[in-house]
């Protein structure tokens, strides 16, 4: 809804639709004078086009507005108050970004290992360093889950996430950075096969190349680390 109206009345007309924060007041310092305004994509002067990424894929476009006018009932919220907004949408994105990351953290890296390298006499892994990498892995990410599962009950009993969702943003990130990084040591040369059958036409390579957004998308990781110093630790100067 916005303003009372409802804008559109599916996911399928959803996906045709766009949110902007726009500069409604010039004059206004920082974060102040900027608009929560919701585009039609089929608007006059609205275009996209598609950034091919590392991964050989094209999930996100540029989007272009030239002379674009839309009716101020597409206004959501108060105007010069659509930072307010964005803080709250940024706070589901991140721990969205970060609980999905830990999910994708489910594909075995064992498995793979005991696969690509085998065990053994003792049932252990043959190379000491995939095993180490393992190990510490496995620990971080029951460590997210955790984390992930202490935030849950914390917003069930009426505690927001807030600026935590950095934790998980950030947590999340890294963690699936490198366990890509493990599959890629596991894998070795046949992990950088990037067409073929045998490979699913480069899965694991796309996936791995896939993982440097994270770092980016959502809030780069340093931008998560200065909002725990900032707003978690309180931290003198951050």
């Amino acid at each position: 809804l916005v303003n009372g109206e409802k804008i559109w009345t599916s996911y399928a007309d959803e996906a045709d639709w766009i949110f902007c924060l726009v500069r409604t007041d010039p004059a206004a310092p920082k974060h102040k004078g900027i608009s929560f305004v919701l585009f039609d994509m089929a608007t006059p002067g609205v275009s996209t086009k598609p950034i091919l990424l590392i991964s050989g894929k094209s999930p996100f476009c540029e989007t272009f507005f030239d002379n674009v006018k839309v009716p101020k009932q597409n206004l959501v919220g108060t105007e010069n108050d659509g930072w307010t907004i964005a803080k709250y949408l940024l706070t589901h994105e991140r721990a969205s970004i970060g609980g999905g990351l830990a999910l994708a953290a489910l594909r075995s890296l064992p498995a793979a290992a005991v696969k690509a390298i085998g065990k053994d006499a003792a049932g252990r892994l043959n190379d000491p360093f995939v095993r180490q990498e393992i190990g510490g892995a496995e620990i971080d990410g029951r460590a997210l889950f955790a984390t992930i599962d202490r935030y849950k009950a914390e917003a069930k009993a009426g505690q927001g996430v807030g600026a935590k969702s950095a934790i998980l943003k950030y947590a999340g990130t890294e963690l699936n950075k490198r366990r890509y990084e493990t599959f890629m040591t596991i894998a070795g040369i046949d992990g950088l096969e990037w067409e073929g059958a045998r490979s699913e036409d480069g899965t694991l390579a796309r996936e791995w190349l896939r993982t440097k957004a994270n770092s980016i998308e959502g809030g780069t990781s340093e931008i998560m680390l200065g909002i725990v110093a900032k707003r978690i630790l309180d931290l003198p100067g951050a």
